[in-house]
């Protein structure tokens, strides 16, 4: 037998944290523990000394001491690397190296019961012990399952209740012939003719609907009745006070509770608008790239794809014009004439009686497809370098972006891990060029830009942590988007194969991340 003891105590002896391998009374290593501070020089090189019974092997952390308290049999080189390893384990499971963040330091104990085993150390490494520590647990499993149930629960009962308060108010409505007046949060005044609350009928639905209605002026308007049974203000009435105090409960729990309430029948929720056009081009580029933490990059590839949507069936006899950049390859769609394309950048089909086809699903059809992949750092539209210090207790990081001048971006979300900070505090920003977010579930501060353009090319974020590994804030995961590619892609002109005019159209261009990281 080894260890016979691992402790935290204070400089008074007053024991923090104490972790028993063998079978002893409390008195018994109580008295070990305050004896220590007695026995213990002031002045000396090294960091053990024995009794006549007991070996002590210490190290000074700030205002404690970090104590194994071995037999005289052990082997004295065992144990100071074992005194090592928990020296290091200590900052990583407490914020603070006083009383104050030992004592809450629960997770310590699992910690020590990791390095040590029946007395002796075991073979495991700083992160080894933070990946066993770390490992899922099938009663936290259990534990989750059982809150997402009562939230699924809880929403259903909402439901429910809405459905149920909603159509006991159509039925009076038909009885009636009233509905709520406007003081229970329905402050449309196209329902109702003044505040009595009684449907007029010559107020129907408003004007703003017209314009996306495929119906003429003259046509008939549905009744004042069912235009009043569509309006939500309803919904509002269902949210009970029972499941409202349920979920705000769940919320102080720090669970993420996400309110799926259906849209009344007959108003359906915004979607995106179909295009409006006859033709329709979309150049889309995926880009996927690694970058290195210290420079350079790991992997630059892109992939691009020009999309044609056709509305009309008379618009499909058509031939497109594009320009092409010449150091980028392109493949053409099995279908298309590919001795027209590279002689005339002319994309047209090889049977010219056949048309393109119409109302393609997503994009459309894909009538050209390129890639590029490089090793060239100067082709990075965007550049990320970090710089990790730590200070004392803390770790202070300091990120910089860099733009490259040929992209404007948009929507730049820059995402950082972080190490485990604990009671749900974030960390604590001291600087930043644009806004942050901290997502206490899964570690991670997220620092969005909306636009980057020539007025700000470069910017920085300052936070601080507590102490932390450095390469605990990497990967870091990088999304953004572009108006502009790399294929340089552009549609000029559209030749009509039965001569005419040439119909109306079209493009799109975007450039999007898909697995943008720095490593």
């Amino acid at each position: 037998m080894g260890v016979l003891s691992a402790s935290i105590i204070t400089k008074s002896g007053k024991p923090l944290v104490s972790r028993q391998y063998v079978h002893m009374p409390r008195s018994r290593i109580e008295g070990l523990l305050a004896a220590f501070p007695k026995l213990v020089g002031t002045g000396k090189q090294h960091t053990f000394f024995e009794t006549e019974n007991v070996r002590y092997v210490y190290q000074p952390i700030e205002s404690l001491y970090l104590l194994l308290v071995t037999n005289k049999q052990s082997n004295i080189l065992e144990d100071l690397e074992t005194l090592r390893l928990l020296s290091k384990l200590v900052p990583e499971y407490s914020y603070s190296l006083d009383e104050g963040g030992i004592m809450t330091a629960f997770e310590l104990i699992f910690a020590f019961d990791e390095a040590i085993s029946l007395g002796h150390k075991e073979n495991v490494t700083v992160a080894q012990v933070k990946q066993y520590c770390e490992m899922d647990s099938l009663e936290e499993q259990l534990h989750k399952m059982n809150k997402e149930t009562k939230v699924l629960t809880a929403i259903d009962f909402m439901k429910k209740k809405s459905a149920e308060i909603d159509k006991s108010k159509i039925e009076k409505t038909r009885i009636g012939g009233f509905v709520p007046s406007s003081g229970f949060g329905s402050s449309d005044s196209s329902i109702s003719g003044g505040g009595g609350g009684y449907i007029n009928p010559g107020f129907g639905i408003s004007s703003d609907v017209d314009s996306f209605s495929t119906e003429p002026k003259g046509a008939s308007r549905p009744s004042a009745l069912a235009t009043a049974s569509l309006k939500g203000s309803g919904m509002k009435l269902g949210k009970s006070q029972r499941s409202n105090q349920f979920l705000e409960s769940l919320k102080a729990e720090g669970e993420n509770i996400v309110e799926d309430v259906t849209p009344p029948v007959g108003l359906s929720r915004p979607a995106a608008a179909p295009p409006t056009d006859p033709i329709t081009f979309i150049i889309e580029e995926k880009l996927n790239a690694t970058l290195k933490k210290d420079g350079g990059i790991s992997s630059f590839d892109v992939q691009g794809t020009l999309s044609l949507q056709l509305l009309n069936e008379d618009d499909g006899q058509i031939q497109v014009e594009v320009e092409t950049n010449p150091s980028v390859a392109f493949k053409t769609h099995p279908n298309i004439n590919k001795e027209l394309f590279n002689k005339e950048n002319i994309l047209a089909p090889k049977d010219a009686s056949r048309a393109f086809p119409v109302n393609q699903p997503g994009n459309g059809l894909a009538l050209l497809k390129w890639r590029n992949q490089s090793s060239d750092e100067s082709l990075v539209p965007l550049t990320i370098n970090c710089w990790p210090s730590v200070s004392g207790n803390e770790t202070y990081v300091n990120i910089e972006y860099e733009a490259f001048s040929q992209f404007d971006l948009q929507n730049v979300v820059i995402s950082v891990p972080l190490p485990t900070l604990r009671d749900g505090q974030g960390p604590s920003v001291r600087q930043i060029d644009g806004e942050s977010r901290y997502d206490s579930r899964n570690y991670v501060l997220e620092w969005s830009i909306d636009h980057i353009d020539n007025t700000n090319r470069s910017g920085c974020l300052e936070f601080v942590v507590p102490r932390a590994d450095p390469a605990v804030f990497f990967p870091m995961s990088v999304h953004f988007t572009a108006t502009n590619t790399f294929g340089g892609l552009k549609v000029v002109n559209i030749l009509p194969q039965r001569g005419g005019l040439a119909p109306k159209y079209s493009q799109k261009t975007i450039l999007s991340t898909d697995n943008y990281q720095v490593v």
